[in-house]
């Protein structure tokens, strides 16, 4: 339907240290997926005010905490399953686990508070990732081991205030979100159907109306996983065991492929640098963070409001 996209290529930034893999703990997750023993599964890339780089560890429950001269900690470790990371502009640490529901996190002591995990009496099908809103309203999907067969995934939004909204149900892997420029339209990657979902967001909280399909993809044995925005517009779009991350025009066009230089499981991204123009994506086949350079900076998250 389009020309090939111009190709930008990423270097490693950093590899999760020898040290730190896993030799032998069992993981109920990775027992699931058949995938045989894991040294790590990175996800949930994202900075805070000091530069320093979070992501997460779904199979083994750990967050680490890379310094901006690249040294690797576990930050906590926990009997969880972490997926989506954001923060808030408070400095605390939410964590979108598979297994425990949305998690808070001290940004100094890692002490762990569970914030969510019933909602509406009932528990969730297994968290995946999650947003802020400029005005402190947390979008998470929900996404348990929903599929094709299976599609009944749901997308959530906490207010600011406490009160929880579902926003839709019906969905095949909700994955990674994003916000438009001016967070009107909720962009949600569809992962087993392979698209990008578009919710325009009522206003006064009324919910979302008229919801579409943004972007088909195809290819890729997985589907996209975590997004971002840039400050153009772009949605930047995780396309996980494809090696590749797509850059998408706000129209919906391909504007850059940027191809993995390690696996072939790029996951998720975080603008990051002091001109927000590198892109750290997580790959979990190796265990590294790649970065590119892109021309755009990306969107000021609410974490640096």
């Amino acid at each position: 339907m389009y020309a090939a996209p111009p190709v930008i290529q990423t270097e490693i930034h950093a590899a999760l240290p020898k040290e730190l893999h896993n030799t032998g703990k069992y993981s109920a997750w990775v027992e699931e997926r058949r995938a045989g023993l894991l040294h790590s599964f990175l996800e949930g890339p994202s900075f805070d005010r000091a530069g320093n780089l979070f992501c997460t560890d779904i199979p083994y429950g750990r967050i680490f905490r890379i310094s901006p001269d690249g040294k690797w900690e576990v930050f906590a470790e926990y009997a969880g399953e972490p997926n989506g990371l954001k923060i808030h502009r408070d400095g605390r640490i939410f964590v979108a686990d598979h297994k425990l529901g949305l998690l808070v996190f001290d940004p100094k002591t890692a002490k762990m508070e569970v914030a969510l995990d019933r909602p509406h009496h009932e528990g969730f099908k297994g968290l995946n990732d999650l947003v802020f809103a400029s005005n402190g309203d947390l979008y998470f999907t929900d996404q348990g081991q929903s599929a094709l067969e299976d599609p009944s995934g749901r997308v959530y939004r906490l207010r600011a205030g406490g009160q929880l909204d579902l926003l839709f149900k019906g969905v095949p892997g909700p994955n990674g979100l994003a916000l438009s420029r001016d967070e009107k339209i909720l962009y949600v990657a569809a992962t087993r159907a392979n698209r990008i979902i578009s919710m325009p967001l009522l206003p006064d909280y009324r919910g979302v109306s008229k919801c579409g399909i943004f972007i088909q993809l195809s290819g890729s044995p997985t589907g996209p996983d975590g997004m971002a925005l840039d400050e153009d517009g772009n949605l930047v779009i995780v396309h996980a065991g494809f090696g590749t991350v797509w850059v998408f025009s706000r129209l919906g066009e391909p504007v850059y492929r940027i191809k993995s230089c390690a696996g072939m499981r790029t996951t998720n991204v975080a603008f990051g640098g002091p001109d927000r123009k590198t892109l750290y994506i997580t790959e979990s086949e190796q265990g590294v963070i790649l970065k590119a350079q892109l021309p755009a900076p990306g969107k000021l998250l609410y974490s640096h409001l």
